[in-house]
């Protein structure tokens, strides 16, 4: 037994309301705890990170087009008004669920509903090599870290004579093709065409390569075809190369390797490909599905485990209309999350919860400068008022005035004079070994 699996996390205030421990502060787990806020409950809010991150936009902190902080928004400042919800940093490691308790490693804490949504991590499918030489984005730290590693490469590239030798340090490579990659690949192509050129006169940027690889026939595969074609058109018109059924088998660092033994050169992998759920021991093999998601019931509960919930990415509702669970993505956490509140709420009041409908409002992706592509379920359109649809649909989903401010004028000024101004390689400090648990994110 751990020692933090001994005691209580300290500090948590007593209450006679019905305590609901909510596991990962992202979409679902913020929604719920919000939701939940100044009502008739004790809310115990855990996350490995004391700030919500809003993930669509990752990519503009990798392509230094806004600020880490714009995008992430201090946990504790949210509830400073909640006498109800109570916010600690914790790693969670198990449950127990006939013991109602949940192990973290600053301790454990009791629960009477216990909500799991820690979101899903990078996917690298058991190809290790992969896994230990490419980069992915999931965080926040991964983001700042693709754009210290892409700015510090065209710093060593300028010092480099001979063109051949400077490929493998400009070249960018993409793998996968859903929102995620589209939208990284449209940004560095215009950091490439645009940009960068500016700043590194000396280097031909000709010779740098920014590619795509999908393994599937088409990219933002649960997207239209319109939508779908249209991407494809965009990201070729900005000089992206686009590899459709194309599969990456191995990576050391240096050559990408592809299936047929085609070989890509560069040190800038960016992977994107698939994502995987991010779970706590105390669940059987019967509570899993094939993909890894945890399988709930139509009222978002474990199957097995009574006043256990799981949302978002980690969690599967088999129906009818989803006969292979919901996507995953953020609408689908946001709706389960403001759906298991008001169950909540009859449940306290001894009234019989109501199943989950998912409602479709729609996706949407951005390719480029006034590119983008949009999908709702009365329309589709793509092109410049795609583009400004985008733009503010995710301005109002960013937690916080501030925030809001700061990502308008960041946008604004990109614009006007298209030229990010966050160009900055601000590489991190030696940290002791002593601190490193505290101060450095395990990979």
């Amino acid at each position: 037994m751990n020692s933090s699996d001994s005691h209580h996390i300290p500090n948590i205030p007593s209450s006679n309301f019905p305590k609901v421990v909510i596991v990962g502060a992202g979409f679902a787990g913020l929604k719920l705890a919000r939701k939940l806020m100044n009502k008739d409950f004790q809310v115990i809010l855990l996350d490995k990170n004391n700030y919500h991150q809003f993930q669509p936009l990752f990519y503009q902190v990798a392509t230094a087009g806004l600020e880490p902080s714009a995008i992430s928004f201090p946990l504790r400042k949210i509830f400073h008004h909640a006498e109800n919800v109570t916010f600690r940093m914790a790693e969670v490691s198990h449950f127990d669920p006939e013991k109602k308790k949940l192990y973290t490693n600053e301790g454990f804490v009791d629960y009477d509903y216990l909500v799991l949504a820690m979101g899903a991590d990078t996917n690298y499918f058991g190809n290790k090599s992969i896994e230990y030489y490419a980069t992915p984005m999931k965080t926040v730290s991964e983001a700042l870290y693709i754009r210290n590693k892409i700015i510090s490469n065209y710093e060593r590239a300028i010092n480099i004579e001979k063109v051949e030798h400077r490929k493998h340090l400009m070249n960018v490579v993409i793998v996968g093709g859903g929102p995620t990659g589209v939208e990284l690949a449209g940004a560095i192509a215009e950091l490439r065409n645009n940009v960068l050129p500016k700043d590194y006169p000396q280097l031909n940027f000709h010779n740098m390569k920014v590619v795509l690889i999908e393994a599937g026939p088409v990219l933002l595969g649960p997207m239209s075809k319109e939508s779908q074609d249209h991407a494809l058109k965009y990201l070729k018109k900005l000089g992206v190369e686009v590899m459709l059924k194309t599969l990456v088998k191995d990576y050391d660092g240096q050559i990408v390797t592809l299936e047929g033994d085609v070989f890509l050169e560069t040190q800038t992998l960016l992977w994107a490909a698939g994502i995987k759920p991010n779970l706590i021991a105390g669940f059987p093999k019967e509570s899993y599905a094939p993909n890894g998601r945890l399988i709930v019931n139509e009222y978002s509960e474990v199957k097995g485990f009574p006043n256990v919930f799981a949302l978002g990415d980690i969690s599967l509702i088999m129906n009818e209309e989803h006969p292979k669970g919901h996507p995953q993505v953020a609408q689908v956490a946001l709706q389960q999350a403001e759906h298991l509140a008001k169950n909540l709420f009859q449940i306290t009041k001894g009234h019989d919860p109501k199943p989950f409908r998912y409602k479709d409002l729609g996706s949407m992706a951005t390719v480029g400068r006034k590119l983008a592509v949009v999908d709702l379920p009365f329309i589709k359109f793509q092109g410049l008022f795609a583009w400004l649809t985008w733009l503010f649909v995710h301005l109002m989903a960013i937690l916080g005035v501030k925030n809001r401010l700061f990502v308008f004028l960041n946008w604004s000024w990109n614009y006007l004079s298209f030229d990010p101004s966050l160009r900055l390689l601000i590489k991190p400090k030696y940290v002791k070994e002593s601190e490193r648990k505290e101060l450095i994110e395990e990979r």
